[in-house]
């Protein structure tokens, strides 16, 4: 099964969280898919932030959040915000591995390089592997073809042959409240999104395999 950081609201928020106070298993809620559970977030996670400082090892805190769970689970994702914080280094070195979403633009490219410098220098411990892929990609558009060829090449296995598309039924899953293959199975965007998880699979069974 699977646990999966979401939005919803529940009592005492991220800082009972955090700092030990509340039981992750106790906030654990079933989705509508089978293997799929989620630990609901609520707005004061904005503040995570503080929450984290006020421990002894801020960027420890997801880390024991995801420890007193993972013995029932095959994988814990965590949905990062895309920026760098106290937040996104304790998600960093709770981590085995970073998928990172790209778009296909020189300014993405820059900002996935920073990252990895930012991990390199900057996470203590065995610091995960760090994987991208291409979303919102138009074929149609010659920028985007050239500029994914060349990343895959620059970056020697680190960027993943799987991309998802620019197309509609992506945009639907906000509307339809669910997942592509429950609407759009057959769609091209479905299948490249097996593709992407197929893929991911197989690097964190490699990783598992891995001493930290």
């Amino acid at each position: 099964m699977t646990v999966v950081i979401a939005s919803y609201n529940i009592k005492g928020g991220g800082r009972k969280l955090v700092r030990g106070k509340s039981d992750p298993a106790g906030l654990i809620k079933g989705s509508d898919y089978e293997r799929l559970d989620l630990l609901p977030a609520d707005f004061s996670y904005r503040n995570m932030d503080l929450a984290l400082d006020d421990t002894k090892r801020p960027t420890r805190g997801i880390a024991k959040v995801i420890a007193s769970v993972a013995g029932d689970y095959d994988y814990v994702f965590l949905d990062c915000p895309p920026a760098i914080s106290l937040a996104s280094e304790s998600v960093f070195e709770a981590s085995d591995l970073l998928l990172v979403p790209l778009i296909a633009s020189p300014l993405s490219l820059r900002t996935f390089d920073q990252l990895r410098r930012f991990v390199a220098d900057e996470v203590r411990g065995g610091r995960p592997e760090i994987l991208a892929f291409f979303s919102m990609v138009d074929r149609r558009k010659r920028l985007h073809r050239e500029l994914v060829a060349r990343a895959r090449a620059d970056y020697d296995g680190k960027v993943l042959a799987s991309a998802i598309p620019a197309a509609s039924e992506v945009e639907r899953m906000a509307v339809q409240r669910a997942a592509l293959a429950d609407f759009a199975a057959g769609s091209r965007a479905s299948r490249a999104y097996a593709a992407l998880w197929a893929e991911v699979h197989a690097r964190l069974e490699s990783v598992r395999r891995q001493p930290r």
